[in-house]
């Protein structure tokens, strides 16, 4: 756990007389007047005056000119995930990693809304002491992470040595390496052109903290595309396409972002795909109900490379694939029924 924290105010004169949870409040933005009570109640804010310092109990005690008032800021208590007895499909396991194929719908790690039931749970549940700590205990062994409704490859680390390894090749995303991480997107549209690359910085929606946006000064993100399929609608036009990606950083939400910020959003994708909804009436019967039954983005990761992280024993690169599972396929096999249908009219 980390040590406390601390905000240290001195009581201007024009403050004299007034109650303490009110000039904190005032004083101290980044807490509210009710955390700042409970944390005068809890025994945390003490005050140096003239003579010793004392520990304040009342929220209206008030205070005098020269105060030097302390409050003390507790870390959060996290709680220990407990394992659970969750189906995890295990592509490849040694003493120092495990790499997942994750299905569509379960979480990585813990966090609110999602205390049990995540990957982490399952890990914990099938490695025992055995992860790594270094993610902390909500996030033991976890390197990396897929969002919740992606489908696809993740690597664990089960020793600490391997998480340091492991992370600075994800840190580093083959640009020196051999590691490389692929998806395949089914996107509206088609792209113009065979292949391509989006470079374009990421940071927080300033209108949504939930969700990323382009934006001037943003963290680098750089991500690589190639046209694998287009799929053409009740019209006989392209409707969508299949997209190979892959990943020069690894921000969140990159992919999904970045095909949206060039028209292209991912098929599924409530979050940054929602102007193209009415795209799906131009879909045929079959890849229209294949869509409904989605449920999610229409995103897996199908390509995870990375070197053994054990230099000791081995050099040896390790490569990974998955094939579309069961909801992708039955898109995939939907629209690519429907091209032919149209184009043999």
């Amino acid at each position: 756990m980390t040590d406390s924290a601390s905000e240290t105010v001195t009581i201007h004169p024009e403050e004299a007389g007034q109650r303490i949870d009110r000039v904190l409040a005032a004083r101290i933005p980044t807490l509210s007047r009710s955390r700042l009570k409970a944390l005068i109640l809890d025994g945390q804010v003490t005050i140096q005056g003239t003579t010793e310092a004392r520990t304040i109990n009342d929220p209206a005690a008030a205070v005098n000119s020269g105060d030097i008032v302390t409050v003390n800021l507790p870390p959060p208590e996290e709680a220990q995930p407990k394992g659970e007895s969750i189906p995890l499909t295990i592509v490849y396991e040694d003493d120092d990693l495990i790499v997942i194929d994750k299905p569509a719908g379960l979480v990585v790690h813990p966090s609110a809304g999602h205390a049990t039931g995540t990957l982490v749970n399952a890990l914990i549940a099938h490695c025992g002491d055995s992860l790594s700590g270094i993610g902390g205990v909500k996030r033991p062994g976890i390197v990396h992470r897929l969002d919740k409704d992606t489908s696809g490859l993740l690597v664990v680390a089960k020793n600490d040595r391997a998480h340091k390894a492991l992370s600075k090749q994800f840190a580093d995303h083959g640009r020196t390496g051999s590691m490389r991480r692929g998806y395949l997107a089914f996107v509206w549209g088609a792209p113009d052109r065979p292949k391509g690359t989006i470079d374009a910085p990421l940071d927080r929606n300033p209108h949504n903290r939930e969700k990323r946006a382009v934006r001037e000064g943003g963290r680098e993100a750089i991500t690589h595309w190639q046209l694998l399929e287009t799929f053409n609608g009740k019209d006989g036009k392209p409707v969508a396409s299949l997209l190979a990606c892959t990943l020069e950083t690894g921000r969140t939400h990159q992919i999904r972002v970045h095909l949206a910020h060039i028209g292209h959003p991912i098929l599924g994708d409530t979050t940054y795909g929602t102007g193209f909804k009415t795209k799906s009436g131009l879909l045929g019967s079959q890849s229209q109900a294949a869509l409904a039954d989605l449920g999610r983005q229409a995103l897996h990761a199908y390509l995870l490379t990375i070197e053994h992280p054990n230099k000791r024993d081995s050099d040896e690169i390790l490569e990974f694939r998955s094939e579309l599972p069961g909801d992708l396929r039955r898109l995939r096999d939907a629209l690519a029924a429907e091209t032919t249908a149209a184009r043999l009219k």
